[in-house]
This record gives structure tokens, C-alpha cells and sequence, in this order.
């Protein structure tokens, strides 16, 4: 099973995305963590990535795709996996569609968490609030100015990915706002039902 999450930050994608990880067996795919694995290692298009990195530049669409790529064809993912936070844009889900078709795969669903952007502010609000009260560190993105600059950015780049997986019939919505225990049970309805329409 290969999935994409798509939803604005704050939507709950990172704890759906975990839930999956534990219920199939397949990994959660998030490219942060596929740059620091690719630079750690040494591989080469992770001695690029460094490169680029170390200049303080962002690391281009190429060489994200080319870590994406290099990931996949890893022994875990040999049943599928989890798209967190990739493809943002319409070129990179281009490139994510090519690098599964060249390798005779493709792509099961993309699952949108729908969300309401202003509740999601409370939202984070009040994550912030929890982290405070816990004695936690609340994280750099739990500010209301900075996510609302995220907010947009995601609005720009990312959101047109919904209309694109939904011309291509693989896009799924469930309501984010649900409690994270509802979306959950959501999500894998979709699923089974995925699973059931493939035999």
C-alpha cells in the first residue's frame, strides 16, 4: 500500500501518518528525516544534499526526488509506504509519479485530512498551551504568526496537489477535525475498502 497525506500543517497528518506505521508495517516516508539518513550515510546524493546544505541553500526539487527514489527502493518499502510532507508541489508529485512508474508501481490513494484553517489555529494554541503546562518545549511552529506564514505557503505550493490527485481519481478526504481517534477509524474504512475494490 503506497499513501500520500495531504492537509495544511496542524491537520494531524504526522500523527495519522505514525498510526499507519504501526497498524501495516510500512514505513513513514518524511523527507527531513530521508535527508539527514541520505547526509548520515554518505550516499551519494546525500554528499550533494550536504553540499547544497552546507551553503546554506534549499536542497532542490532534483535532489529531493533523487533521496525520495534512492528511499523506496529500500528493502522496507517493499510493501508500500507513507508520503509525509512530499510530494509539496505539482512538479514533485510529477516526479513521484514517474519514479513509481518506472519502477511498475503506482500510487493507492492520497487520503485529504479536511480541516477548517481557523479552528486549526486553536488547535495549535492550545498544543502549545499543553506543552507549556507539561514543562515540554513548544515547538518553534506552535506560534500563531509563524503558522499562519506555513498556512499560506501551503495554500501557494501545496494545495493544488488535492485537484490533481483528484483528476487522477486517487483522492480520499476525511474530516480532520474529527477527534484524532475518529479520523483514525476513517481512515482505515478507507482503506479496507481500497483493499476489498483490489481483490
Amino acid at each position: 500500500m503506497r499513501l500520500i497525506l495531504l492537509g495544511p500543517p496542524g491537520a494531524g497528518k504526522g500523527t495519522q501518518a505514525q498510526r499507519l506505521v504501526e497498524k501495516h508495517g510500512i514505513p513513514q516516508l518524511s523527507t527531513g528525516d530521508m535527508l539527514r539518513a541520505a547526509v548520515a550515510n554518505g550516499t551519494e546524493v546525500g554528499k550533494r544534499a550536504k553540499a547544497v546544505m552546507d551553503a546554506g541553500e534549499l536542497v532542490s526539487d532534483d535532489i529531493v526526488n533523487a533521496i525520495v527514489a534512492e528511499r523506496i527502493d529500500q528493502p522496507d518499502c517493499a510493501d508500500g509506504f507513507i508520503l509525509d510532507g512530499y510530494p509539496r508541489t505539482l512538479a514533485q508529485a510529477d516526479a513521484v509519479e514517474a519514479m513509481l512508474a518506472k519502477r511498475n508501481l503506482k500510487l493507492d490513494v492520497a487520503i485529504e485530512l479536511v480541516v477548517d484553517d481557523k479552528a486549526l489555529v486553536g488547535r495549535i494554541v492550545k498544543r502549545a498551551e499543553d506543552a507549556k503546562a507539561a514543562g515540554q518545549p513548544v515547538r518553534k511552529d506552535d506560534n500563531p504568526e509563524v503558522f499562519d506564514e506555513r498556512l499560506r505557503e501551503y495554500y501557494k505550493k501545496t494545495a493544488p496537489l488535492i485537484g490533481y490527485y483528484y483528476a487522477k481519481g486517487l483522492l480520499k478526504g476525511v474530516d480532520g477535525m474529527a477527534d484524532i481517534d475518529a479520523v483514525t477509524r476513517q481512515i482505515d474504512t478507507l482503506l479496507d475498502q481500497k483493499a476489498l475494490a483490489a481483490q
